[in-house]
């Protein structure tokens, strides 16, 4: 058998794509989140290598019945939960000629046209967002494509780091007074770039957000932690803001965020990893204003922009900053072209050296449906997420959580709909979601004392005892526990599949609409599945 003997490419290419034709005709009909439990693979498949080749016919048959089992079907239309994972027949294609090309670009040298098609996407894109030119490579700014935001937020920071540090000086005691500052609401992935690049966990600062601010981080918090940390001698270097939030999709004012963080030379990133391929509509631009006053943006093209994983397009005005930061130019990378200083050489704008030729899908995607074809895509989805929202407020159980910004609605079972649970202390006292008694103590959802004393709680709560507050905080973990559980008897279905966040102790059911095959009908579905077990649900509670 030849390693690269086209003819057989072909057959096998064929067999493999039309598996994959296949998959997506019927993907339906699978269960959404897998039905295996751990270890299941192990048990199947044999505890060494072949030691001789096996036919593809083989492998296939065996990927149908040993994997596909164990998938949990991203692709599939009534896939709801995390974000989406958008994928194309562009983007799928773009992956298997980047793949096949197999080139790997780490300088221009080594592969010119995949350099130089990047940084043509990135601008075209950033143009589509109608990003400043400063982040555009004709405005000495430039794009990068990474593979995930992960990787743009620890480049971003290392890149504050130094530029800090060349300011006040290296040595142990700056990098132990470095400070980054995110809300509660930002991604984990802050923390772990935070301490990959040798910030002291106690120097990440997580500010609280509110219900009140929809649980967007408020600049007046922000300045209070600035302030706070300058007049301890500390050093402000990085923010994280965010246009979409993994929990809610909260949305962080970012004007107001730069206009603090300019005081202090503080760099700014801003993480649209989710939100940010909506804002090539109109109507949708608004959410990143402000964002001149950034150093640096990022989203997910493999998220909701239907180029397969893994695609996150990082743009930044000083890419002399990652540069710094990043390069390496060891003898055996020496070449002209680098030497021109006329070239973009990638490996610098990235922590490896070895990197993916990612812009080859994202062209396809841009090229096969157009920027009217895109925006009318991102635009149906946000309606699917428009009308489920509607869905849940027309059924008075349920209540939507977070006001919706995008194609994700945050929504539970309210407390209105579980049963009132009564309960005797033995000394009288009986709990309706509240209480009464012989003495003419009485709630529903609050309480009055038939004495008349006339005390009252910012709740409208009358006679405001330490027993009503334990009693408050019992009820919202039975709220809490009632969604966990209907979420969880759901998924174990396989029918849809959600995720869930807890925003301001409230636990929230998240219904993101964003995969590619999913159509309204879909979302009916989902909705009466939501509705069938809810009925179960509140029945037994």
């Amino acid at each position: 058998m030849e390693l690269l003997d086209h003819q057989e490419f072909r057959r096998q290419g064929h067999m493999v794509i039309d598996m994959m034709a296949d998959y997506y005709r019927d993907v339906e009909k699978y269960p959404v989140r897998s039905q295996v439990e751990p270890g299941y693979l192990r048990r199947r498949l044999p505890e060494d290598a072949p030691d001789q080749p096996e036919a593809i016919e083989t492998i296939l048959q065996d990927v149908q019945k040993h994997i596909v089992p164990g998938l949990t079907h991203w692709q599939s239309p009534n896939y709801f939960a995390y974000f989406p994972s958008s994928g194309s027949i562009a983007g799928f294609l773009g992956e298997i000629l980047s793949t096949g090309f197999n080139v790997v670009g780490f300088n221009w040298m080594s592969s010119p046209a995949a350099t130089e098609l990047e940084s043509i996407v990135m601008d075209w894109l950033g143009k589509m967002l109608n990003l400043p030119e400063s982040f555009l490579f004709s405005g000495n700014g430039g794009g990068v494509l990474h593979g995930t935001t992960c990787e743009a937020i620890l480049c971003t920071i290392v890149a504050a780091r130094d530029k800090a540090l060349s300011r006040v000086g290296v040595g142990r005691d700056s990098i132990s007074k470095l400070v980054v500052y995110s809300s509660d609401q930002t991604h984990c992935a802050l923390q772990k770039a935070a301490q990959i690049a040798g910030i002291h966990p106690n120097n990440v600062r997580v500010i609280p957000t509110t219900k009140s601010t929809d649980f967007a981080l408020s600049p007046l918090s922000l300045r209070s932690a600035i302030v706070s940390d300058v007049e301890a001698g500390m050093i402000p270097i990085y923010l994280c803001a965010t246009v979409g939030t993994t929990s809610s999709t909260a949305v962080d004012p970012v004007a107001a965020l730069c206009d603090v963080t300019k005081d202090y030379e503080i760099w700014v990133h801003v993480d649209a990893a989710y939100a940010g391929s909506a804002c090539i509509c109109p109507e949708f631009r608004h959410f990143i204003n402000g964002v001149e006053g950034a150093n640096s943006f990022s989203l997910n093209a493999h998220k909701w922009f239907f180029t397969n994983l893994d695609c996150c397009c990082l743009w930044t005005k000083d890419p002399t900053a990652l540069i710094k930061a990043l390069s390496t130019n060891p003898e055996y990378l020496k070449n002209a072209a680098t030497n021109s200083k006329r070239v973009v050489d990638y490996k610098d704008w990235q922590i490896a050296l070895s990197r993916r030729f990612r812009a080859m899908k994202l062209w396809l995607v841009l090229r096969s449906y157009g920027i009217s074809k895109l925006r009318s895509f991102l635009r149906s989805h946000v309606e699917m997420a428009k009308h489920f929202e509607k869905l849940v407020t027309m059924d008075k159980r349920f209540e939507v959580v977070v006001p919706r910004n995008f194609a994700t609605v945050c929504f539970r079972v309210s407390p209105s709909a579980i049963k009132p649970k009564v309960y005797n202390n033995g000394n009288g006292y009986q709990y309706r979601n509240g209480y009464q008694n012989g003495n003419g103590y009485q709630n529903g959802n609050g309480y009055q004392n038939g004495h008349g004393n006339g005390n009252s709680n910012g709740n409208g709560y009358q006679n405001g005892s330490h027993e009503k507050q334990l009693l408050l905080t019992n009820d919202n973990e039975t709220v809490n526990d009632l969604n966990s559980k209907l979420l969880e008897s759901i998924n174990a279905s396989g029918r849809i599949f959600m995720t869930h966040a807890v925003v301001g102790g409230t636990y929230a059911i998240r219904f993101a609409v964003g995969a590619s095959l999913t159509e309204e009908r879909h979302v009916d579905t989902a909705w009466k599945v939501i509705q069938q077990y809810a009925d179960a649900v509140l029945s037994t509670s």
